[in-house]
């Protein structure tokens, strides 16, 4: 074993993440940690130098999904007024761009008597430029959960240490600049660097051969329990959507990732009878194309599927043209919303996202879809369905009646 072998052994059994993997043809995939817990690690190790005058070679952090991170603080520096350090990323045994960068965050002091946490970006964190993300143009993309580790760390350092004035958090990823070219931020409207991620805090390790393979697992499983009319969800904009419109257990829901086309093959291999598909535009927007691997690299198309539709709708080519340009579907979904075209545009998506649906199954499952706009539902205060298939109401009876 040679020393950086070493050195991940013990940093994996310090943070309990020896027996935490996932088999894979009868190999272990590591897990690691996400690029937000490594800016949280940074800035708790920073402000705690800060606040304590003293230095650590290690700090401790739970991940929001319960796991005991225990990382090496790197490149300590401490200034009149500042401390920096960083963290390296080990995304475990995932293929993941950023393994292996530092994440550097530098805690300085604010102004006085101001009770506050300010986390903000630096060099190789990128700026939101355009609409649709989930940070607001202009701000640094830091994601909301990264954010909330941050000031929950460092919340809890000024009770300590009984500090009661501000403290600045400037976040840096030094090869973030370089990296995000290889990247679709800049495509997505993120500029000059990479983002600060992370829902969970950990990095679960998946091939694309495990992940379908999981999923037929699971759709199997329904069929050996007796329910052959299932929810299925791209991700976990889908099961959100699910738990706050439909009275649906979200242990019923199958998640299918970017593999729609597999799962509805896998569907009919098993013989599930009824789908009921719930999805974000950004992704279903394809399923309208034809299209049934929704990854980005695999396609997009998304801007001219939708734009095509638009088109159908009567729409004038200033507006088209505004569409076309768009960077993402909820930038889309509002330009035709203020244009007044939004509704008879998803008629015309409703209608060839059924049909695509039922070409893929050969009519051997009756499949409907419900697709939904985050943003919609917050400018309306609804739940931002843009569109469902006529069978719908139809499907979910079966499914209420199956349950």
């Amino acid at each position: 074993m040679n020393e950086k072998e070493h050195k991940i052994k013990k940093m994996l059994d310090t943070n309990g993440l020896e027996n935490t993997y996932k088999m894979v043809n009868n190999k272990k995939l590591r897990y690691g940690y996400t690029t937000g817990s490594c800016a949280a690690a940074a800035a708790k190790a920073a402000a705690w130098m800060l606040l304590s005058e003293k230095q650590i070679d290690y700090v401790n952090l739970t991940t929001p999904k319960g796991f005991p991170l225990h990382l090496e603080v790197l490149d300590i520096q401490k200034g009149k007024n500042y401390v920096s350090c960083a963290i390296e990323k080990d995304s475990g045994d995932d293929p993941d761009i950023t393994n292996g960068i530092w994440i550097y965050a530098k805690v300085s002091y604010g102004e006085k008597n101001k009770k506050n946490i300010l986390v903000t970006g630096g060099v190789g964190v990128g700026i939101v430029t355009k609409l649709g993300l989930e940070q607001p143009i202009g701000n640094y993309a830091i994601n909301r959960v990264p954010r909330e580790m941050i000031k929950e760390e460092l919340q809890k350092l000024c009770v300590t240490y009984q500090y009661v004035d501000e403290l600045i958090v400037e976040l840096s990823v030094p090869k973030g600049v370089e990296l995000a070219e290889h990247t679709f931020n800049p495509r997505l409207g993120i500029e000059g660097g990479i983002s600060i991620l992370g829902t969970t805090g950990i990095v679960e390790p998946m091939s694309e051969t495990a992940l379908i393979s999981s999923i037929r697992l699971e759709l199997n499983q329904q069929v050996l329990a007796g329910k052959k009319n299932v929810v299925i969800t791209p991700g976990n904009y889908g099961q959100a959507f699910l738990k706050e419109n439909f009275p649906f257990s979200l242990e019923q829901a199958v998640k299918c990732s970017n593999f729609i086309g597999e799962t509805i093959d896998i569907c009919v291999e098993v013989g599930i009878e009824t789908i009921l598909f719930v999805s974000h535009i950004g992704k279903f927007i394809k399923v309208a194309g034809g299209i049934f691997q929704t990854h980005s690299r695999n396609a997009d198309a998304r801007m001219e599927i939708i734009t095509a539709n638009a088109l159908l709708a009567g729409a004038n080519q200033t507006l088209l043209l505004k569409v076309l340009q768009a960077t993402t579907t909820e930038e889309a979904v509002w330009l035709l919303e203020q244009g007044g075209y939004l509704e008879k545009t998803m008629e015309h998506i409703i209608k060839r996202i059924e049909f695509y649906l039922n070409h893929r199954s050969y009519g051997k499952i009756n499949i409907g879809a419900i697709v939904f706009s985050s943003e919609l539902g917050k400018r309306k205060k609804g739940n931002g369905e843009l569109g469902r298939t006529k069978n719908v109401e139809e499907i979910i009876s079966k499914i209420q009646d199956s349950t």
